[in-house]
């Protein structure tokens, strides 16, 4: 019984988060494995319009980590030092042009950590409403750092400028004992906005003020090259903004978890301290830095072209009767997916997985299905994934 209040506090849980991309064929998968149980005709890898990344399976990753260990012998870290880790971080610092990087089991404790020492002794910290940080990092500025989190725009996908200097206004004209503002927090791309990017010139804005205000200023920037893809933008130039960047290891890098964060090095040798003390030190990373650092080697290349193969693929798709695919103003690598009335979106998404192994999500409240493209679209023909929705489709008409 306990196990099954557990399961339904879980999906009620990614309800609420607007995980809706989550496959169709769900609950016949596991939450806590991605690989569906559902039996497929083949052995191919799927082609996943779910997330951002690959979907290995852990048989899957193993010979991933085996066919890079006979091309480039990974050396393991110990305690995070050296090795495959102490690698990964010297070419994050390389790219982000930051003095320092270092590795940490997870996102949340990168943009913790940073938020806090970044805040010295001031206790305010502001942060996009919809951001990670404010909504799903279980108010640990506050329980845990001490820290106060103040958020900004509320009902828009990002704050600008004048949104800053109102909720700024607010604070310094109504709170008697001032406790200072330590830190400024962007998300881009920002996950509950359908992966929207922050303009650069908002950004550029935004940095300036905070540089002429003595506010630091920190990045959110778990999906940052998608923005770089999208935008055009350089990760280099897009750190150059902030005081702090935080880069996920498995949103799209396929490491089963991890996070790097870059800064200045005063910052930086500061950190190791305190992931030991909030009890984040791990034995060896090197199982999720070595597959990260395959992936971030070419990542640039290879999701041009993943952008080049979905235009095509969309354009194709947008072809069939009932289907209509949408791009997201300021969007990344998610589209809005809506099908007429007379197609079956259930029969269309397990005909899909079953015969092909590609994976579609689920409908949202308004009907939209958020159609996620990564780097699984290159894993086939695209003559192969458009024939294959065109023969879902026909199937699934009512």
């Amino acid at each position: 019984m306990k196990k099954l209040v557990e399961n339904n506090q879980r999906r009620d849980f990614l309800k609420k988060c607007g995980l809706s991309t989550l496959p169709f064929f769900l609950p016949t998968i596991s939450l806590s494995n991605t690989s569906p149980s559902t039996p497929q005709n083949n052995n191919k890898s799927p082609v996943n319009f779910v997330y951002d990344g690959l979907a290995f399976s852990p048989q899957e990753y193993l010979e991933k980590l085996n066919e890079i260990n006979k091309t480039h012998p990974i050396e393991p870290d110990f305690y995070g030092n050296g090795g495959a880790t102490k690698a990964l971080e010297d070419t994050f610092a390389k790219l982000t042009g930051k003095e320092k990087a270092i590795y940490l089991p997870t996102g949340t404790m990168a943009n913790q950590l940073a938020i806090k020492l970044l805040s010295e002794d001031n206790t305010k910290v502001l942060v996009p409403e919809n951001s990670h940080i404010y909504r799903d990092e279980a108010d640990a500025a506050q329980s845990v750092h001490g820290k106060r989190l103040v958020p900004i725009g509320k009902g828009k996908a990002y704050f600008d400028l004048s949104d800053l200097k109102e909720t700024l206004s607010y604070l310094n004209e109504n709170e008697v004992f001032k406790s200072g503002i330590g830190t400024v927090a962007i998300e881009n791309p920002i996950r509950r906005a359908d992966g929207t990017t922050v303009p650069i010139e908002t950004i550029k804005e935004l940095s300036t003020y905070c540089k002429e205000n003595g506010y630091k200023l920190h990045l959110d920037g778990a999906r940052i090259h998608l923005a770089a893809t999208y935008t055009k933008v350089s990760l280099t130039e897009y750190a150059s903004y902030f005081d702090t960047v935080y880069i996920s290891l498995y949103k799209y890098l396929n490491a089963t978890g991890g996070a790097i964060l870059c800064g200045d090095a005063a910052l930086i040798d500061k950190i190791a301290h305190q992931i030991k003390i909030h009890g984040g030190t791990v034995f060896q990373n090197w199982n999720n830095t070595a597959v990260a650092s395959h992936y971030l080697d070419g990542i640039d290349q290879r999701w041009k072209k993943v952008v080049s193969t979905a235009n095509v693929l969309i354009s194709e798709l947008n072809k069939l009767e009932g289907i209509t695919i949408t791009k997201i103003k300021n969007g990344t690598n998610i589209y809005d997916l809506k099908l007429a009335a007379r197609i079956n979106l259930k029969k269309l998404a397990v005909f899909l997985n079953k015969e092909h192994t590609i994976w579609l999500g689920r409908a949202n409240q308004k009907g939209i299905i958020k159609f996620t493209v990564n780097e699984s679209i290159l894993t086939r023909d695209i003559k192969e994934i458009i024939s294959a929705w065109k023969e879902g489709v026909d199937m699934a008409r009512q």
